[in-house]
């Protein structure tokens, strides 16, 4: 089932230059996942019913054009695939005249959150989801491998404004926090992202950073620098 909605791009939304901000597409592509599962009956309160979440594992955005402030939009989500306790899901952005500007491949986990272990959606959830052909797309690895000479770039703590219902740091905040070590000028063409822990409200975040070749790698880390979270942004795809 593929479930869709319009908007028209926000001056809120917009960078310096009047384009829709790379966390502006994280958000619509989040809403409207949401909005589908609320429509479908499997939203916020029932997953904190079910003491269920669904967690972003890994992004694959590709970037044909950002869209300018005040144009029309529609944004696009469909899942498929499903496989134990995985689901995976594709994003599109539109514009007005139908054209594919932004896509993105994802890959989410299904959590118990009393026990924080992967657990397998039931088969009502399956069947009200349906699946719908994965785009033909470039597919990346989920996986970031980082590089070799990644730089600490100081150090800096979660705040509120950072945590989603879930309680810990959203998943578009990561890639927002990434953003900050990218080049004065950089395009960004694809970004990937692999979340490998929550940050909590108050944890301290040390960043490292690396340029090469076209391509900033970010990871974002405990104080033991282990990664929460690991951002490649790349200029060409």
């Amino acid at each position: 089932m593929v479930y869709q909605f319009d908007s028209r791009v926000r001056y809120s939304e917009a960078d310096v230059k009047q384009n829709l901000t790379l966390n502006g597409v994280i958000n619509y592509f989040q809403d409207c996942s949401t909005f589908q599962s609320e429509e479908l009956g499997l939203g916020i309160e029932y997953l904190k019913e079910s003491h269920r979440a669904w967690m972003l594992s890994a992004w694959q955005i590709m970037i044909e054009r950002f869209p300018k402030f005040g144009e029309r939009i529609t944004v696009q989500t469909w899942a498929c695939g499903f496989k134990a306790f995985y689901g995976d899901r594709n994003f599109t952005l539109l514009d007005e005249k139908g054209n594919r500007i932004v896509s993105a491949n994802s890959l989410w986990i299904f959590i118990d959150t009393e026990t924080g272990r992967p657990v397998k959606p039931d088969e009502e959830q399956l069947r009200k989801y349906g699946t719908e052909e994965k785009l033909e797309l470039c597919r990346a690895s989920r996986k970031i491998i980082l590089p070799e000479g990644m730089e600490e770039q100081g150090e800096f703590s979660v705040l509120r404004h950072q945590i989603d219902t879930n309680h810990h740091v959203n998943n578009g905040q990561y890639v927002q926090m990434a953003e900050e070590f990218l080049p004065e000028g950089f395009q960004i063409r694809q970004m990937r992202a692999e979340y490998k822990k929550a940050a909590m409200l108050h944890d301290v975040i040390v960043p490292m950073a690396c340029h090469q070749d076209g391509v900033c790698t970010v990871a974002l880390c405990d104080e033991e620098k282990r990664p929460y979270a690991s951002v490649e942004f790349a200029s060409v795809v």
